[in-house]
Formats: C-alpha cells, sequence, structure tokens
C-alpha cells in the first residue's frame, strides 16, 4: 500500500479536503478539547500520516483524533505499539486521581504512631545521603529518583514524631530538604500539582524547625514552581519575602535574587534582570556556610550566567542569549546530561530567535536524544517552546530537518 487509504477516507469524510485544510482543523479541535493552546498538528505531520509509514501518535493526539473522527487510531491505519490501551476519558481520570493519592500517601502517613528510640546519629545518615541524590538527580533525570525519595522522606517524618529536642529539630531540617528535592524532581518531571504539593511540605516543615535559612529556601523553592507556571508576580512576592530576613545566610539570598531575576524577565523588565543578576554575582563569593541543601549556586557551572541566559530568551534576546548559553555550555560536564539537555534546547531557541535556524536544528539533534534517554518533561517544554519558535520555516527544508530530529520525542510522548 502506497499510502494510508483509511486515513484518507476518515478526512474526506470529514470534508477536509487536504492535509494543510485537515492538520489546521484537527489542530483547532485538538485545542479545544484539551484546553491547551500549544496543541499543534502540521500539515507535514499530516501528510506523513497519510504516507505508508504513519507512526504512531502521541496519546494527547489520540484522544483528539478519535474526538475529531469518532475512531481510534488503530482503526485509522496506524499500527499500535505493543501494550497499547485506549486512552478513556474516565480511565484517565481515574489514573490522575490515583497518582494525586499516591503522591499525597507519599508525605502524609496517619498517626499516631509507636514511640520508638531515635539515635542523633541518623540525622548525619540522612544529611550524607542528599548530596549523592543531588548527583543522582544530575545523572539519572527524576523518574528513577522519585519512588526512591518518597519512602525515604516518610521515614524522617515518622522518626520525627518520636525525636526530642535537638534531634527532632534537626530531623525537621534534614526533612524539608527532602520534601523539597522530592518537589524538584516532580517538577522536572511535569507534575507541577504535585509539586505544589511537596513545596508546600517543605514550607511546612521550614517553619516547625524555626530555622530561617530553611524557611527562606523553601519561599524560593515555592517561587521555582510559580516560574513554571509564569506567575512574574508571584515569584517577585516570594523572593521579597525571602530577601526581607536579614538573618539569611548569603547562599539563600543569591538563589532569591536569581529566581527574582526570572520574575523579572516574566514581567518583561530587563532591567531588574540584570541588576538582581549583579547583585547576585558580588555575593556569590561569600556562600561559605556547610548547610547540606540549595548547593546549585557553587556546584553549577557558571551558575548565574545559565540564570541569566534563560531570562535572555524568555525576553526574546536572541543573540545575546545564545552567545552566553555557548559559553555555559563550554564548562558544563557531559556528566550532566539533564542539565545540559534543558541548556542546549534553550540555546537552540535563542538561535532561532535569533534568525540562525539552521544551528538550531544542530543543536536540536543532540537534545532529542538527551530528551528520551532521561525523560525530562523540562526538556521536552523547551523543545515545544523552540518548535514555536521555528514555526517561520515549517515549510522550508530547515524544518522538515527539525521535525525529523525531534521526531524521537515527538513520537514518542
Amino acid at each position: 500500500m502506497s499510502r494510508n487509504e483509511a486515513l484518507r477516507a476518515a478526512r474526506l469524510k470529514r470534508g477536509w479536503r487536504s492535509a494543510d485544510a485537515a492538520a489546521e482543523a484537527l489542530q483547532a479541535h485538538g485545542q479545544r478539547l484539551l484546553d491547551d493552546m500549544h496543541f499543534t498538528v502540521s500539515p507535514r505531520t499530516w501528510r506523513r500520516w497519510e504516507g505508508p509509514r504513519p507512526g504512531w501518535p502521541s496519546e494527547e493526539t489520540a484522544l483528539v483524533l478519535h474526538d475529531a473522527l469518532g475512531r481510534w487510531p488503530e482503526n485509522l491505519g496506524f499500527t499500535a505499539p505493543p501494550g497499547w490501551i485506549r486512552p478513556e476519558h474516565h480511565e484517565e481520570t481515574a489514573m490522575q486521581t490515583a497518582h494525586l493519592l499516591d503522591v499525597t500517601a507519599a508525605a502524609l502517613v496517619p498517626g499516631p504512631l509507636a514511640p520508638q528510640q531515635v539515635d542523633p546519629a541518623l540525622v548525619d545518615y540522612f544529611q550524607s545521603q542528599l548530596e549523592g541524590h543531588y548527583r543522582a538527580d544530575m545523572l539519572l533525570g527524576p523518574h528513577d529518583l522519585i519512588g526512591t525519595l518518597g519512602p525515604q522522606y516518610q521515614l524522617i517524618d515518622k522518626l520525627t514524631r518520636s525525636a526530642t529536642g535537638g534531634t527532632r529539630r534537626g530531623l525537621l531540617r534534614v526533612g524539608a530538604a527532602y520534601a523539597a528535592l522530592v518537589g524538584w524532581l516532580y517538577q522536572d518531571a511535569g507534575d507541577l500539582s504535585a509539586a505544589a504539593f511537596w513545596r508546600g511540605i517543605t514550607q511546612e516543615i521550614a517553619l516547625r524547625a524555626r530555622d530561617p535559612h530553611l524557611v527562606g529556601y523553601a519561599m524560593v523553592n515555592s517561587a521555582q514552581v510559580r516560574t513554571d507556571l509564569g506567575d512574574g508576580a508571584g515569584v517577585v512576592d516570594l523572593c521579597e519575602a525571602a530577601l526581607d530576613d536579614d538573618r539569611v545566610v548569603p547562599k539563600i539570598r543569591v538563589m532569591a535574587m536569581q529566581q527574582q531575576a526570572h520574575g523579572a524577565s516574566l514581567l518583561r523588565d530587563r532591567a531588574a534582570v540584570d541588576r538582581l543578576i549583579d547583585d547576585a554575582d558580588r555575593l556569590l563569593p561569600s556562600v561559605n556556610d556547610d548547610l547540606p541543601w540549595g548547593n546549585a549556586c557553587r556546584r553549577t557551572p557558571g551558575y548565574l550566567e545559565v540564570q541569566r541566559a534563560t531570562c535572555y530568551g524568555r525576553l526574546g534576546l536572541g543573540a545575546e542569549a545564545s552567545d552566553l548559553w555557548a559559553q555555559v555550555l563550554a564548562a558544563v560536564p557531559g556528566t550532566a546530561r539533564r542539565d545540559r539537555g534543558v541548556y542546549m534546547a534553550r540555546h537552540a531557541t535563542a538561535a532561532a530567535t535569533a534568525r540562525e535556524p539552521e544551528q538550531a536544528v544542530e543543536i536540536a539533534r543532540e537534545v532529542a536524544e538527551i530528551a528520551v534517554e532521561t525523560g525530562s518533561a523540562r526538556m521536552r517544554r523547551e523543545l515545544a517552546t523552540l518548535e514555536r519558535v521555528m514555526r517561520p520555516w515549517q515549510d522550508a527544508p530547515v524544518g522538515r530537518d527539525l521535525a525529523e530530529a525531534l521526531a524521537p520525542v515527538t513520537e514518542g510522548s
């Protein structure tokens, strides 16, 4: 068979006379159905679907095809992959509810629990594990670690209920750090509801510990979620609250300033971005505490320039952002696969914004491999942004090259 006659027949029955018309109509239908203005179907994708090797659409696209044409992809000429289960709406809702219950159960264990003796050495034990978890996050990505850290947090919470005095205070501090890391993992995996839940747990424990540094750290963590939600004013509010406490160590002030710069970029305030990053840069040499959490500002090569480049990209300053990313990436080790992939995706978008589409595609090829390997939703979101910026070239050869480069990500999502 030279083409997918089943899909072609369904298109014509629907009144869509061409691939271009079908792609436009299905995209509009999907945006309404999913309430997602970023849902896209290009004419090139539709033409591939009507070809001899149509591939398999994402679960989201399968839902849209079914809703628009009344048939599931396997009845439209697509070949279902092994284990394919039709994503019925009621099943999807049940899965989401079960997931939320799982997230909550991993943090909140009903009590009271039987009291037990808690050795103070356990505080040092859990603290010593943190650095290894931070390194594993950089190497593995979120999915492999979430299942490990949730039960560890449960154990800390259980021990905290029996501990007293300094041991209890120490467990609260380390528990907040674990909760913050779980929140970050969910954020990197693209589950902002779960991320916000765990950020709230972090905030609660920080307040119970009566530790001003940890309270400030928790507020910066919440500001990170607000950044991903596009709430610039919310980011600024949280970071200003963290900076209002003169007791917090320089590390927390650096973190709050750079996160506030992200809020400023969402509010389109470049002057504030540069001022905040410059202020943080002047304070960075003063970071010398031994707190086990929040050490990214010391551990990440070019930490503040990463933030500046990200803000510049958000502000549409393509050429300036691209130059900064080139400098940053020269110092990022290849072992930091997830972070490197995110930075490269942002570099590609900056290049496209600077009207350098060929450079953007060249960078995107490597990013696609890392995105599939790590399962980072942040990376996929960055690549989706790249696709939107590259739309002026979607029908040109370079646009087709980009679609080919991103096929492992878009077809596997």
